[in-house]
């Protein structure tokens, strides 16, 4: 199983791109990608509060952060891409019949149209977002249910996440966890994180999974 934004795919220069907009209309510089990709972790809120330089609370209650949810959604996957070796990742994968699943916290408004437009909402078993349950991650609740959907026991399981709260959330499940450096976290970071494995490119995953190295597809 999948975490999607900074994991699957790099979402950033789209929801940077709907930050710009939202700062350049309140009169304020637009702010570099390199700079703002780090603050994609923190969703929408983290934009808008490291964007305008105030709390979160604030920024949770903010009409700025409905602006820049309203033009993100107009503009959903301009810019985004599948980080490099994912496609053939998921390709493998697809080719050996292993089942593949997405758990993000990503609101499902959001998440059902950016896979379409990337192809992989009819490959992914079980497709989980933010508000699919009452709880989401680090609670464990949306991994053990998208095993359910899969139909595979935890045990069996990898959980592959760019973020502390994925690695938390498959220890929660007793799920292996695979933490990805290419993300939206600090790649020294996810070495802290305990999670069961480390990889810096899509080409480290399959290894874990006992398969050959992607290059030889």
């Amino acid at each position: 199983m999948f975490d999607l934004d900074g994991t699957l795919a790099d979402t950033a220069p789209d929801l940077v791109s709907a930050l710009n907009v939202v700062l350049v209309s309140a009169g304020r510089t637009a702010v570099p990608l390199k700079t703002a990709r780090w603050w994609v972790a923190e969703g929408s809120v983290g934009l808008i509060q490291n964007g305008f330089a105030i709390t979160r609370e604030e920024a949770r209650h903010s009409p700025l952060r409905q602006q820049l949810l309203e033009e993100y959604y107009a503009n959903l996957c301009v810019k985004t891409r599948l980080f490099p070796g994912v496609s053939e990742l998921l390709g493998t994968l697809d080719h050996r019949n292993i089942p593949w699943g997405i758990v993000t916290n990503k609101p499902a408004r959001f998440t059902a149209p950016l896979l379409s437009k990337l192809k992989l909402d009819l490959r992914a078993r079980s497709v989980l977002s933010g508000d699919s349950l009452s709880r989401t991650k680090p609670d464990p609740l949306p991994l053990l249910h998208a095993c359910k959907e899969i139909g595979v026991a935890p045990s069996r399981t990898i959980f592959i996440g760019d973020d502390l709260r994925d690695v938390v959330a498959g220890k929660a499940a007793k799920i292996a966890t695979v933490a990805v450096t290419w993300g939206y976290g600090v790649p020294q970071d996810a070495k802290t994180w305990g999670a069961d494995h480390v990889v810096s490119s899509a080409w480290g995953i399959l290894p874990i999974l006992g398969l050959e190295d992607l290059n030889a597809q």
